[in-house]
C-alpha cells in the first residue's frame, strides 16, 4: 500500500509535526478501493510510524543520488552522533575500571604512570565552595578608583555583549541560510551541527589551554576522566542548540535558554540535593508562564521562520535537559581545587576527542572541509562563530572574578533581550503582542531572580557580620 503525502521542503518537519498547521493525513481513492479488503493497519502503530520515520512521497521523484533521506532525519543523526561517542567512551570505561581494579595508583610504575594517575585517580584533594575562592580574590582585585571600576565593568559588559550577540546572529545566519545562492541556483546549507560544535571546540581548547600555561593556576586535583561526563552533555546541548534553528525561530530558542532555570532546578534536586527558597519556584513559574504565552501566541499567518515545529520543541527540550546537568555537573567538579579556565580546558578536551572521533568514522570531517571550501563566506562564518564563542567564555570568567555572579547574571539576561531584538529585525521574525508581553513576563522574573539572590546574599554576609563568637573560659 502506497502513502501519498505532501512533498516535504529538506530541513522541515512533515506536517503532522507541526504545531501550527496540523492536519490529516488522505489515502487516495484508488489506494483506498485496491486495498480494502486488506488487513487494516492499527492506528496507533501508524501514528508512532509517521513520527519516527521519513516518509517520500509517492507522485513524487526519487531523491537524487547522493542526496541520504535518513541523512536528514534529525534523530537518525543524533543516535549515529551518540553511537560514535560511545566507540570512545565505551574502551575509556572499561580501561578505568581495570586500573582501578588494579590499584595502579599504588602499584603503577613506568613513563605512563602519571599519565594514567592523572586522568583516572587525580589527587583527591577537595577544597571549600570555589565562590569562597572567587569571592576573596576579587576582594584583592578590587580597584579603589571608581572611575576605573566602570571602565572595566563597561569594558566586560561589552565584550560580553559583542561576543554573544555577534555569535546569535552568526549561528542563525549559518543554519537557517543557504550559501552560493545565485539567480539560477537556490545554493545549499549547511547540514553537519556536530562540525560547528567541534570547531567552537577546538579554538576554545586552544584557548584555554594557552591562559593556563601563561598565568599561575591552582594544583589540579580532579581524576580528568571526571570532565568526560559534562563534555558529552556539553557536546550534545551545543548539537541540540544548532539543530533546533532548522525547525524553530532564534527568538523561541533564546526564550528557551531563559527559561532553562526550571530544569536547572529539578536536575539541580535529582543530582547535587539541593534545596531551594519560595522566590525560586515564584521566579521559575513566572518564567514558564512568559514562555507559554510566546510560543501560543505563534499562529499560522506569520512568517514562514517563525513556525515552531514538533521536532524543534522536541530538540529544544534535549538542549534544555543537557545543558541543565552540565552546569549541575560542574558544580559538583568545583568541589575540586581548580579553576574556571581548568574547568574550561578538561571538558573542551574530551570534546575535541568526542566530536573529532565521531566525525572521522562518519566521514563528515571531510564533507564539512569540502564545504568550507566551496563557500569561503561560510568558513569565515564558522571561524567568527569560533572566536566569538571562545572569547565569550573569557569575557565570562573574568567578569565574574571581577564583579561576581549577580552583574554577569544582569549583563547576560540583557543580552539575550538584545539578540531577540536584532534577530527580529535583522531576519524579519514577528512577535505579536502577547508574545511581546511573554518576553517581557520572562525578564521581569529573571531580573527578579537576581534582586532576590543579592538581597539573599546582603542578609546572609550581615548575620555573618553579627555573630559574636563564644569564647571557652
Amino acid at each position: 500500500m502506497c502513502l501519498v503525502t505532501p512533498s516535504l521542503a529538506p530541513g522541515a518537519d512533515p506536517p503532522w509535526l507541526s504545531l501550527a498547521s496540523l492536519r490529516p493525513l488522505h489515502f487516495s481513492a484508488r489506494d483506498t478501493q485496491e486495498h480494502a479488503s486488506e488487513v487494516p493497519f492499527p492506528k496507533s502503530a501508524f501514528s508512532v510510524a509517521m513520527v519516527l520515520f521519513p516518509v517520500v512521497s509517492a507522485d513524487e521523484n526519487p531523491p537524487p543520488l547522493g542526496q541520504d533521506p535518513w541523512g536528514d532525519f534529525w534523530l537518525f543523526r543524533f543516535f549515529v552522533n551518540v553511537a560514535g561517542y560511545l566507540t570512545i567512551v565505551v574502551p575509556g570505561f572499561l580501561l578505568i575500571q581495570y586500573f582501578k581494579r588494579r590499584n595502579y595508583s599504588e602499584t603503577g610504575r613506568g613513563l605512563c604512570f602519571p599519565v594514567i594517575r592523572s586522568c583516572v585517580f587525580g589527587s583527591e584533594a577537595k577544597s571549600g565552595h570555589p565562590d569562597d575562592v572567587s569571592a576573596s580574590s576579587r576582594n584583592d582585585a578590587m580597584d579603589p578608583s571608581t572611575a576605573k571600576q566602570v571602565l572595566k565593568l563597561l569594558f566586560c559588559a561589552a565584550g560580553l555583549q559583542v561576543s554573544y550577540l555577534t555569535w546569535g546572529i552568526l549561528q542563525e545566519r549559518v543554519m537557517t541560510r543557504s550559501y552560493g545562492a545565485t539567480s539560477s541556483s537556490p545554493g545549499e546549507k549547511f547540514r553537519d551541527s556536530q562540525f560547528l560544535v567541534f570547531m567552537n571546540r577546538i579554538l576554545a581548547f586552544t584557548v584555554a589551554g594557552l591562559y593556563c600555561a601563561m598565568t599561575k593556576q591552582p594544583r589540579h586535583g580532579a581524576p580528568m576522566y571526571k570532565y568526560s561526563f559534562a563534555s558529552l552533555s556539553n557536546i550534545l546541548s551545543s548539537w541540540c542548540q544548532y539543530e533546533a534553528l532548522k525547525f524553530i525561530s532564534f527568538p523561541t530558542q533564546v526564550l528557551a535558554k531563559a527559561s532553562k532555570v526550571i530544569p536547572v532546578m529539578l536536575m539541580g534536586k535529582l543530582v547535587s540535593r539541593k534545596s531551594y527558597e519560595y522566590w525560586e519556584y515564584f521566579t521559575a513559574v513566572l518564567i514558564s508562564a512568559g514562555v507559554s504565552m510566546f510560543l501560543l501566541s505563534s499562529g499560522t499567518d506569520h512568517h514562514p521562520s517563525t513556525v515552531t515545529t514538533f521536532s524543534g520543541v522536541v530538540i529544544l527540550a534535549g538542549y534544555i535537559v543537557f545543558d541543565s546537568f552540565t552546569s549541575n555537573w560542574q558544580d559538583s567538579l568545583f568541589k575540586y581545587k581548580m579553576s574556571s579556565v581548568q574547568m574550561m580546558f578538561g571538558v573542551n578536551l574530551f570534546s575535541c576527542l568526542f566530536t573529532m572521533g565521531s566525525l572521522l568514522e562518519q566521514g563528515a570531517l571531510l564533507e564539512s572541509a569540502n564545504f568550507m571550501a566551496r563557500h569561503s563566506e561560510f568558513a569565515l562564518h564558522a571561524v567568527m562563530l569560533s572566536i566569538c564563542s571562545a572569547c565569550g567564555q573569557l569575557f565570562i570568567f573574568y567578569t565574574i572574578n571581577q564583579f561576581g555572579a549577580a552583574v554577569f547574571t544582569i549583563i547576560m539576561t540583557l543580552r539575550q533581550a538584545f539578540a531577540i531584538l536584532l534577530s527580529c529585525l535583522i531576519y524579519g521574525h514577528a512577535v505579536t503582542i502577547v508574545g511581546g508581553l511573554g518576553v517581557g513576563v520572562v525578564f521581569l522574573a529573571l531580573f527578579l531572580r537576581v534582586y532576590a539572590r543579592s538581597r539573599m546574599k546582603k542578609r546572609v554576609k550581615k548575620a555573618a557580620v553579627n555573630e559574636v563568637p563564644i569564647q571557652k573560659i
